[in-house]
């Protein structure tokens, strides 16, 4: 078991190359270029040369080895990292999260686990004062969101910055008129291809990812051993921190400058927490510290060691990678770089489509299309909109910058953004969720803080050099996410105050007043208690509903997965003969919203289950989990692993067979009936279960015609019910709110997917009532 164990752990280790590190390992094709662009010389003292190899082995020895790989991992929700992870803790530890329809029923979740030690004096009352000042749940949202938009613009400079550093290898093997005809196409037209080939998914190249990585970080290790060997082996003695000190000596405010660049060299250690869901905080630590981090300090060293022999080198080439390269692998090298940019580029590419899904399943960002493109591995995702705007904006960046150094400064300030958000959040994880004390929390803090601010100021001062863009791209992020999360709070709220009580329904009789058709009626509300006042306007305005009637609410949990078994939240509205019930589904930031098929299946499992146990239970209070408004709430286990070995079975239309259901835990959905409806060749083929009751005559009498009653009406048909919403502020509001909702809020609600497209709710079963929304 020991063997089989630690041959898993080697096995991520080595998958995680070209997942994790891609973005890293590429970066020396650009650190020195983009460090001496302008603001220092290389001199013959070399002073310069080995101050920046003595800085770039300090921040990769501090940044990603002792913050990331030692602490930053340990911060894990579930397995899982990013900026959500650590918002997601906090969130759980504190009560300061701004998601709507909380309730105490979600902390009974078994991955909403609190298991560190006591809270300390100094802990408890940091916590009190996030829990007590609401404008500070604000600042930590905006804080989450500034590091979630400077995440986008970082998968925008990333792809342009890695292709072109790789591409522009040909300036030495061309003349300079030529190189600067060539290197630019050659770039975009790599990038659109990238972008293309998004929508077939990583799974299908993604196996040959970590032989690139592994390829290209042993060609710059033995490219470094040689150079080191070959011009300079006492190039070691620069790694010593007193040449940072005789380089800042030396240049200055220029020295400080140029730090924007060097900062280029920690360039993607924020994925080795971002991806840790992917793989495990053992597996990452290996890769890092015995092959990627080795193999980066030796090309390094070896760039180094060439340029401290060589300073006669002429403007235009500057410092670049490819120098130190020999001329005999230097075309080789060229195709191995290009294909390194290519992975590292589509790592930043998936990272940037999951941090947008997590924002989306928090209500932070407009609603877009996701794509699954893998059934097989977990959180492979595509966003069509989202991919086009990214190639759109990295192409303008690759045609507007031309050249290393303005997208180096670019990517740079995003890079360091996202590190000081992350540092920012962990050292409250280290008070709030580890208990820890505030000492050590400040001391986290002001270290790595302060490494971080230095190089955040050193990029910032080149604001009209290249700094602007993501400043700008997360002001433009920024504003729709806070604009889409601050109409969609006020929209809830609307629905908050204006439900209708549960007295009102129970005054109109078990009909409702109306005529009951057959069939079922999903209403879907973002509610979990009380009648939303878009049913009222429906049954006021039509003389008929479903004589099954199920309120669907689907809300996110703090939470990066809810179990399959603990994601439906089950009660009863009403009496029932009133044959209305409630159904609360429950996903996590990370979860993977399954096909309306599927939904419909387990929703009617689960209510039958609920209808059994209800009966069963009526005494005990040991399946029920909250008390509602309604009725109590129940959690309903879905019997997912049966009901996926029962939808693989097909059959014919002349060959329908029913399929035993013994093995599950509810005797009373004891058999199915998996029809294949083989239509004619103009028509597709369809699946459609069909539920059957036991002969068993244990069943009560109620609930048997109960359920008959439930599967009959699953038999002719459900119809999805979603409220068309057309929300305005209100004439009393301010200037800004209208401005906010009235434009903003509304341009982006009428540009987005709808929500029917989100929840993949098929056309022709879905009825919209519309509603005016004045908040």
């Amino acid at each position: 078991m020991m063997v089989q164990s630690w041959r898993t752990v080697l096995t991520l280790a080595y998958q995680s190359l070209g997942v994790v590190y891609g973005d890293l390992s590429i970066s020396p094709l650009y650190v020195y270029k983009s460090t001496f662009a302008e603001d220092i010389q290389h001199s013959q003292t070399n002073e310069e040369i080995f101050g920046v190899l003595s800085f770039v082995f300090w921040t990769l020895t501090l940044v990603p080895l002792f913050k990331y790989v030692f602490i930053v991992l340990r911060a894990d929700d579930n397995g899982e990292g990013g900026t959500f992870a650590l918002y997601s803790l906090l969130c759980r530890h504190a009560n300061i999260s701004l998601l709507p329809n909380r309730q105490l029923v979600d902390e009974e979740v078994s991955t909403y686990k609190l298991e560190y030690p006591p809270e300390t004096k100094s802990g408890s009352r940091v916590k009190k004062i996030l829990e007590n000042h609401k404008n500070l749940h604000t600042a930590l949202l905006i804080v989450v969101l500034l590091g979630t938009c400077m995440v986008i613009g970082d998968g925008i400079l990333t792809p342009a910055i890695s292709v072109f550093s790789a591409v522009s290898g040909l300036e030495l093997s061309m003349t300079r008129e030529h190189h600067e005809y060539a290197v630019v196409p050659i770039t975009c037209f790599i990038l659109v291809c990238l972008f293309a080939l998004q929508h077939y998914g990583t799974h299908r190249v993604g196996s040959i990812f970590a032989p690139i990585i592994v390829a290209w970080l042993l060609c710059i290790s033995a490219l470094g051993l040689y150079n080191i060997i070959h011009w300079n082996p006492h190039v070691y003695r620069a790694l010593s921190p007193y040449y940072m000190y005789k380089f800042l000596r030396k240049t200055k405010k220029a020295g400080w400058m140029s730090l924007g660049g060097i900062l280029l060299c920690i360039t993607g250690s924020e994925a080795m927490f971002a991806d840790l869901g992917h793989f495990s905080h053992l597996s990452i630590k290996i890769a890092f510290t015995s092959i990627v981090y080795p193999a980066l300090i030796l090309a390094y060293m070896g760039q180094a060691a060439y340029l401290s022999k060589h300073h006669h080198m002429g403007n235009s080439y500057a410092i670049g990678f490819y120098v130190s390269v020999p001329e005999a692998v230097r075309w080789p090298v060229l195709g191995i770089a290009i294909l390194a940019a290519v992975v590292g580029s589509q790592a930043i590419i998936t990272g940037t489509f999951s941090i947008i899904n997590q924002s989306l399943a928090l209500g932070c960002f407009p609603r877009v299309k996701v794509v699954h493109t893998s059934d097989k591995i977990h959180g492979r995702i595509y966003i069509p909109e989202i991919n086009w705007i990214l190639m759109i904006l990295c192409l303008a960046v690759t045609i507007g910058f031309q050249d290393t150094k303005r997208m180096g400064n670019a990517s740079g300030l995003a890079v360091i953004s996202v590190m000081l958000v992350t540092t920012c959040l962990t050292s409250l994880v280290i008070i709030i969720c580890w208990h820890k004390s505030i000492l050590l929390a400040v001391c986290f803090l002001l270290f790595f803080g302060s490494i971080e601010a230095l190089y955040f100021s050193a990029s910032l001062i080149k604001f009209l050099e290249g700094a602007w863009v993501p400043i700008l791209l997360a002001l433009i992020f920024m504003t729709i996410m806070y604009v889409w999360h601050y109409g969609t709070i006020k929209k809830y709220n609307f629905d908050l105050q204006n439900k209708v009580s549960i007295k009102w329904l129970l005054s109109l009789g078990p009909s409702l007043g109306i005529v009951r058709v057959p069939g079922i009626g999903l209403m879907y509300t973002e509610l979990v208690t009380g009648i939303p006042a878009n049913f009222t306007h429906f049954v006021t305005n039509l003389p008929a509903f479903h004589q099954v009637l199920v309120f669907i609410c689907i809300k996110s949990v703090p939470v990066p997965y809810v179990p399959p078994e603990e994601r439906f939240l089950i009660g009863r509205v009403g009496p029932k003969e009133y044959r209305l019930y409630r159904c609360i589904v429950r996903y996590g930031y990370r979860d993977v919203h399954g096909d309306t098929d599927d939904f419909e299946d387990q929703l009617i499992l689960n209510l039958g289950e609920f209808i059994r146990s209800e009966a069963k239970h009526s005494c005990s209070s040991d399946n029920y989990s909250a008390d509602s408004a309604d009725g109590r709430m129940a959690v309903i286990g879905t019997p997912v692993q049966g009901l996926e070995s029962i939808l693989s079975y097909e059959t014919t239309e002349e060959s329908i067979q029913s399929v035993n259901l013994s093995h599950l835990p509810s005797q009373t959905i004891q058999s199915i009936q998996d029809l294949i409806e083989t239509d004619s060749p103009h028509l597709a083929r369809r699946r459609k279960v069909r539920f059957l009751l036991p002969s068993s005559p244990d069943i009560d009498s109620d609930v048997r015609d109960e359920l008959q009653e439930l599967f009959q009406a699953r038999e002719s048909g459900i119809a999805f019910i979603l409220g068309h919403s057309y929300v305005r502020a209100k004439n009393d509001s301010s200037f800004s709110k209208k401005i906010a909702i009235n434009c903003a809020y509304n341009f982006l609600r009428k540009n987005c997917r709808g929500p029917s497209v989100a929840l993949r709710i098929p056309h022709i079963s879905l009825l919209e009532v519309g509603m005016v929304y004045l908040v």
